[in-house]
Formats: C-alpha cells, structure tokens, sequence
C-alpha cells in the first residue's frame, strides 16, 4: 500500500506541469527573430542547452512560473528558444506539442522538444540534448537533465517535434 501511495504521489508531482493555467495565443507558428541561432548546429545547439541548465539548475518548479524564482516544463522551453535561439514559440505544453514538425524518436538531436504523457490529461515537455538526455522541469527536483532511458520516462514517452 505503501509503494502505491508513493508511486501516486509521484505521478502527482511530475503531472503537474500542463494543468497551469495560462493566456496563450493558439497559433503555432514560430516567430523567428533575425539574430537566431541555427539549431542545425547541434554542437552550438547542446553547448546552449548545457550552459542553460547550469543557468537554471537551482530553479524550483512553479506552476505557470517564467523565471528564476520558479518555472515549468512549458516555461524552460518557451524562455530558452526565446532568449537563446531567438525563436518565439507557443508558451503551453499544449500548443508547443504542435508547433514545428514531428520526428520519430530515433531521429533526435539537440533542440528538439520531447513530449510526455504524464496523466489522463496532462503533458510534459523537455529539450533534447544528446544521448538519450534532456533538459526540462520537474515537479520535485526542478530544472534538471534526465534520460529517456529511466523507467518512467520510457513508459511516458509521447512525441518528438522539431521547430524547424
């Protein structure tokens, strides 16, 4: 009973990145700004996604938070394509799941946004770096890198979307 509770609480945690409430535009189209970073660059591409969790590793998750004193899944990536690559992107896990086009997972590569089923309705969202790894949010560890390897992850995977 007691791993129930544990695996439930869990779940919890890590669902709640797509319930927060948000005013979002519906479009998702990407605005480019003329100083962006070419995400074919993959070296260039993991360098920034490295330095921007060094950046924010110490974030604690807020739901519908957009800055250091607390951020979500949603929120990284909607800050990090803005301030780092130059590219205005849908702000909701929602939205960003349908901007740019879908790959298959075995064509990754650094940028690419990684999409999770966490819940009946809610959804998560992280950036790829390589290997297997991502940049995103968590619940209850905040800004960190994971793997797509770990049980849950694998089990929640969901999508790949290229903004592109």
């Amino acid at each position: 009973m007691y791993k129930l509770l544990t695996i439930i609480y869990c779940g919890i945690l890590l669902t709640a990145c797509t319930s927060a409430p948000y005013q979002a535009s519906k479009n998702t189209s990407l605005k480019v700004d003329s100083q962006h970073i070419d995400l074919n660059n993959s070296n260039k591409v993991k360098q920034i996604l490295n330095q921007q969790y060094n950046d924010w590793h110490q974030v604690q998750h807020r739901l519908g938070g957009l800055s250091k004193s607390g951020i979500d899944c949603s929120g990284l990536v909607y800050n990090t394509y803005l301030s780092k690559f130059g590219i205005n992107i849908p702000r909701s896990t929602k939205y960003q799941s349908q901007a740019g086009r879908s790959i298959k997972q075995r064509q990754l590569r650094a940028g690419d946004l990684v999409f999770f089923k966490t819940g009946f309705k809610t959804h998560h969202v992280g950036m790829y770096i390589d290997k297997g790894n991502f940049l995103h949010v968590s619940s209850d560890k905040g800004v960190m890198i994971s793997n797509l390897d770990n049980p849950y992850w694998s089990r929640a995977y969901w999508k790949a979307q290229r903004l592109q």
